[in-house]
């Protein structure tokens, strides 16, 4: 029992603890876990549904006031519709935050715990945007630079929020926008037509109604300034698609700027699953588009850089 006491407090003299991987071991550091070991700075409830609100997980720039009135970005988690959780774009929120914007997650009504269509996510995504747009004053928020952004699904719900007319909730107040003022898209699933997602041979879901909820086909007139970060080997969005979309959205007059990743999959942007690397490269094209529309200031690469560096270190 005497070896087993002085073994243990050799362990803890050494920095180790029980049910959590030390600082520097084969784990890595927090950053690389889901959710980047963030807390949002608010949580703000923006709709009412029975089994839980639906949330605003609000991380605020430093130094930030409540008589503030800062750009803005509204981020939907990816999951397919059916599942995820807002964390997964915390790092990208965090790092946003840094740069000045008020940066926030979203959460949405998904089939795995609410039972609910995709057409719910959408309707969702339109209430969040105008909850935020309403509630800017309170929030620290610019109105007229709100932009939203999205990964997968959650890409696909903010694009829908700035193309299909359908799916507003009635009980919002829809003499406010939903329609952001930028778009921010990682590997987005904006092709919902026959054999695009969520209406092929293996997955029917939206089916009967993919003229109203497909983003792609539902490109009229003007849409806001468009950042696509897609994968050349994305299994549900092909680069002829991406190619479609960019295509189309020029040729309304609107400006969309593609950056294809050669050999990248699926969710190649999340730091907890797929390292650093293109998290970096797709957040200093973030960094970029969103200063080229005056949502930031300065120039991202070093920051997003040296921010990755300190956050290591935590």
């Amino acid at each position: 029992m005497k070896a087993l006491l002085t073994f243990l407090i050799a362990l803890a003299t050494a920095g180790f603890s029980f049910g959590q991987a030390p600082k520097g071991s084969a784990a890595g550091p927090v950053i690389y876990t889901e959710g980047g070991g963030f807390e949002p700075d608010r949580l703000v409830d923006y709709k009412h549904h029975p089994k839980r609100p639906l949330q605003l997980h609000i991380f605020q720039p430093p130094g930030f006031q409540s008589g503030d009135a800062r750009p803005a970005i509204v981020l939907f988690f990816g999951g397919g519709w059916s599942g995820s959780n807002a964390k997964q774009l915390y790092p990208q929120s965090k790092y946003l935050a840094a740069r000045g914007l008020v940066a926030i997650c979203a959460t949405y009504r998904t089939t795995s715990a609410f039972k609910t269509q995709p057409f719910h996510c959408v309707e969702d995504g339109k209430s969040a945007l105008r909850y935020v747009r309403k509630q800017a004053k309170q929030l620290g928020i610019d109105p007229g630079k709100i932009a939203a952004g999205g990964a997968s699904a959650g890409g696909h719900i903010a694009a829908a929020t700035a193309t299909v007319k359908a799916w507003d909730c009635p009980k919002d107040d829809l003499s406010i926008s939903a329609i952001p003022d930028a778009l921010v898209l990682f590997n987005p699933v904006y092709d919902n037509g026959p054999g695009g997602y969520g209406n092929n041979a293996k997955d029917d879901r939206v089916a009967a109604y993919w003229k109203k909820i497909s983003p792609l086909h539902n490109l009229h007139g003007r849409q806001p300034p468009t950042l696509v970060l897609m994968g050349s080997r994305d299994k549900h969005t092909p680069v002829a698609t991406t190619r479609l979309f960019e295509q189309q959205m020029k040729a309304n007059g609107n400006r969309c700027e593609t950056v294809i990743y050669e050999g990248q999959k699926h969710g190649f942007f999340n730091l907890h699953k797929r390292g650093k690397t293109y998290f970096l490269k797709t957040l200093v094209e973030a960094d970029r588009f969103l200063t080229s529309l005056g949502f930031l200031e300065g120039k991202g690469k070093g920051n997003v850089e040296q921010w990755l560096a300190r956050q290591e270190k935590r």
